[in-house]
């Protein structure tokens, strides 16, 4: 593969600074690069994605240093899936923010989206847990000024939330890495798991403290219970095309759970065996049960897509917390689909707000195009919930199936269905607010929008593409997972990936 590994992470990171200090006043020039820029890196993806295919681990050596001593990148199909989801998020979001004018309301819009997806594609790519860090401190610096794009009161004080929050998460992961370096002398993933076979057993309750200080980190990324707390404000008070991009970035903290604990922290560490089962599963269950209860409770049409997408991660960590081949084969086709129908949502509730006074669920006057954001709100919602004939239903099938265990199928199922349940009658009462509870005496009492005006195609475009990727999520539903079986079975492959990525030494 050469040197296109590395692009994903090189493309952006040389973009971004040509749009904040070259382009910033020109939004015309700027639009233009950071599209293009943004298309070149879905096609780097999709070569990755295809090289990836072939089942080979590739490993890229910065300045050419061996691993454990130099920093490496590793492609495999995990890695090649999230680089290829992140990118056709980031583009799509991109053409949605331009045709909405929402890039306008401030100069460093571009570049900041641009340090953005370095920081994303970078932690999917990186093969060591301390450059996880830098990654991830990129993506959540960015993060920050996208947070409180376009200014405001409330939105800098969800902001300062989210500052709050992600830096004591920082703080414990770097007390992590400082307790894993001082118990095996390494932060290379793939030489952690080779040091962790032969270690002493006067090290394994630091070895345990140091997993489940990470597994902590991972879980305030991913919102999980009881570090959820974060989410809902953020989501909810984020510019509505930002909080759509936001929708990989906690899938960010799945894919470092199940890449650390499954490579670094594998079967058969007595001091982490038993992590998933006793501590990951339970936050799952509750985190399912807060989302529905929030999608159930929520009174405007942010907070319910927020708490929705809470409900989805808890599906997820259900599945990621069996740390099976087949649980995290359908944990990925769920990711994949959970990520595209909170990115729906969100694009399709800032067309619906640019046109309707204020977000609150209640009886507001006629929109105009309401039938067509009707009938893509009842798309969307289907997708989110997991009903027939979309990918989320199948999603959830998938996860049930790979979870019937005497331990688990109780709890899973039950959590899984009745979430369900409760998000298709929150969403249910929430379309009927929205676009069809109107009458002649609410409209003239309710404030209504400047001039109602119809939906140009350019805007709605983006939301439609997502709603087709789902749709086509479906429809090639068997590719696709077969494509995340063999992902998964090369994850619970630690000494293949230890040998690609120390040498043959690695793997014996």
């Amino acid at each position: 593969m050469g040197h296109w590994i590395i692009a994903p992470v090189i493309l952006p990171a040389l973009l971004a600074p040509i749009l904040g200090f070259v382009m910033r006043h020109d939004i015309t020039m700027a639009r233009v690069t950071s599209l293009a820029g943004s298309a070149a890196i879905v096609a780097i993806a999709l070569g990755l994605t295809f090289a990836a295919a072939g089942g080979q681990t590739e490993v890229y050596r910065l300045g050419d240093w061996p691993a454990p001593f130099g920093i490496v990148l590793v492609l495999d199909r995990l890695s090649a899936i999230m680089v290829l989801l992140t990118s056709a998020l980031g583009f799509i979001v991109l053409l949605h923010s331009i045709a909405t004018g929402w890039d306008a309301r401030g100069q460093h819009f571009h570049a900041i989206f641009h340090f953005q997806l370095m920081g994303i594609c970078g932690a999917f790519l990186t093969g060591d847990v301390f450059n996880l860090f830098v990654f991830f401190e990129v993506l959540l610096i960015a993060s920050y000024g996208l947070m409180i794009h376009g200014g405001g009161g409330k939105r800098m004080r969800a902001g300062l939330q989210y500052v709050a929050i992600n830096l004591a998460g920082s703080t414990l992961f770097l007390f992590a890495l400082g307790v894993l370096y001082g118990s095996v002398g390494t932060l290379n993933m793939a030489d952690i798991a080779l040091r962790l076979q032969d270690a002493p057993p006067g090290d394994t309750a630091l070895i345990r403290v140091a997993a489940m200080l990470l597994m902590i980190v991972f879980a305030v990324k991913a919102a999980l219970f009881p570090v959820q707390f974060w989410l809902p404000g953020t989501y909810a008070n984020a510019p509505a095309p930002v909080a759509a991009l936001f929708a990989i970035m906690t899938k960010v903290g799945a894919y470092a759970i199940i890449r650390v604990h499954t490579i670094s922290f594998g079967p058969g560490l007595g001091a982490t065996e038993d992590i998933g089962a006793t501590w990951l599963f339970p936050a799952a269950i509750i985190t399912i049960a807060i989302g529905a209860i929030g999608v159930l409770g929520a009174r405007q049409l942010l907070p319910l897509i927020a708490y929705s997408v809470m409900g989805s991660m808890g599906t997820l960590m259900v599945a990621v917390a069996a740390f099976t081949p087949q649980a995290t084969a359908a944990a990925l086709y769920y990711l994949i689909h959970s990520t595209f129908a909170a990115a729906a949502l969100f694009l399709l509730a800032d067309l619906v707000l640019a046109r309707r006074a204020g977000q609150a669920l209640a009886p507001r006057p006629p929109m105009a195009s309401s039938g067509l954001f009707a009938a893509l709100f009842f798309v969307a919602a289907i997708a989110m919930a997991g009903m027939p004939p979309l990918s989320g239903f199948l999603g959830k099938l998938l996860v049930l199936d790979a979870l019937r265990a005497p331990g688990q199928i109780g709890w899973a199922w039950g959590a899984v269905l009745g979430g369900s349940l409760l998000t298709i009658v929150g969403f249910a009462r929430a379309g009927s607010m929205l676009f069809w509870k109107t009458s002649a005496a609410e409209a003239e009492a309710a404030p209504g929008p400047e001039a109602p005006r119809p939906v140009l195609a350019l805007e709605v475009a983006p939301t439609m593409i997502v709603l087709a990727m789902l749709t086509a999520l479906s429809v090639f539903a068997g590719p696709v997972m077969t494509y995340a079986q063999s992902a998964s079975y090369q994850i619970h492959d630690r000494p293949g990936y230890i040998a690609a990525v120390l040498g043959t030494q690695g793997g014996e």
